[in-house]
């Protein structure tokens, strides 16, 4: 029985039920054996990719606590697997689960990059910067095999358009020439995602995403190659990795990070409980202690989806989270001002492959 089995380098093997559909499924294990090592033996899950047929690319976002208006997901769901993504319940409007189906179906939007030029042709669009991505990571292991990101890049650089992007991911530096001179222009910034130092914590946490080594060395690459690095500290964990926050924080520096920032564990709907189980299977001596500090920042719960408190936590230990992060940002100079991006030399791409002005 499959269902009994732990999934191999996964952040979970579970399915919890979908909140949008009217039946689930429940498993019944009480009739198994435990001595019967083959049904409970860990299991490999392979990644299944499949055609994203969407003909809208561009999401524009209203949220008041979130630093871009617009953003482009080349891909849905995220095999990085991480326990406390945010983004795992935005499956469930597929028809799929926030746990093990997140991780493990991906959609993959191969028409992106013509999406995308059609969109920039559009004369309506008033050129601003396009944030990728703003839920799954645009530099995730399909990106490999795909390269839609990539194509995506390459429609942004001929139309000048301006791109921030987020990324836990050093595949990023297989782009560093098309970024280098997306750079030349103003034209990109690249921010890097690292929640640990601690190799052992970040293979649990993070299990498909890059070393804490590599992400550190394509800060350290990216930077040289005078592409604009930030380095986003998230999600700060209270009582697991707020205590790396100096160390964290003087090795981007060191490397040639721009500017640092950080956001607070959000866990919203089934990914509350997924990361509960996480703790509790992983790090069980740190379950108590992790989930009544976040408790502590969340008025008692463990999430908050208000504007305004949700990114950063209220209460005490969010209060002395926020004033250790300033302090050490200021310290290494990671307090700079967000780069403004040039949106002035936008040309629009053309229908195949050149650039035009658009006339109106």
């Amino acid at each position: 029985m499959e269902s009994a089995r732990k999934a191999v380098g996964r952040g979970t093997s579970e399915n919890p039920t979908n909140r949008f559909e009217r039946l689930s499924v429940a498993h019944d294990l009480e009739h198994l054996d435990p001595s019967d090592t083959e049904q409970f033996a860990a299991r490999k899950v392979a990644t299944e990719y499949f055609a994203d047929q969407t003909q809208s690319l561009i999401t524009k976002n209203d949220s008041p606590d979130i630093p871009f208006t617009y953003s482009l997901n080349p891909y849905r769901g995220c095999a990085h697997g991480c326990s406390y993504c945010y983004a795992r319940p935005y499956h469930e409007f597929l028809g799929f689960s926030s746990g093990l189906d997140f991780e493990t179906k991906i959609m993959v939007k191969q028409d992106a990059p013509q999406l995308f030029r059609n969109f920039l042709r559009k004369p309506v669009w008033k050129c601003e910067a396009i944030a990728m991505s703003g839920v799954t990571d645009c530099y995730q292991p399909a990106e490999r095999e795909f390269e839609v990101t990539r194509g995506c890049l390459e429609v942004a650089l001929e139309a000048r358009q301006p791109i921030g992007i987020i990324t836990k991911n050093a595949l990023v530096l297989r782009d560093i020439e098309l970024l280098s001179e997306m750079a030349w222009h103003n034209l990109v910034c690249v921010n890097v995602s690292i929640t640990s130092l601690d190799q052992k914590l970040t293979r649990l946490m993070e299990p498909r995403t890059s070393s804490p080594a590599a992400r550190l060395s394509a800060v350290q690459q990216l930077a040289e190659a005078g592409i604009p690095v930030n380095v986003m500290v998230a999600p700060i964990v209270p009582g697991l990795n707020d205590i790396e926050i100096p160390a964290i924080l003087e090795a981007v520096a060191q490397r040639g990070a721009r500017r640092a920032g950080y956001t607070l564990l959000r866990l919203p709907h089934a990914v509350k409980q997924i990361f509960v189980d996480w703790l509790e299977e992983h790090l069980p001596e740190h379950a108590e202690r992790v989930c009544s500090r976040i408790g502590a920042c969340r008025d008692g719960q463990l999430t908050d989806a208000r504007w305004g408190s949700r990114m950063r936590g209220e209460g005490a230990i969010a209060d002395s989270i926020a004033k250790t992060f300033s302090l050490f940002q200021r310290h290494h100079g990671l307090d700079q001002q967000r780069i403004a991006l040039n949106t002035a030399k936008f040309r629009g791409p053309g229908e195949n492959g050149k650039s035009q002005m658009r006339m109106f």
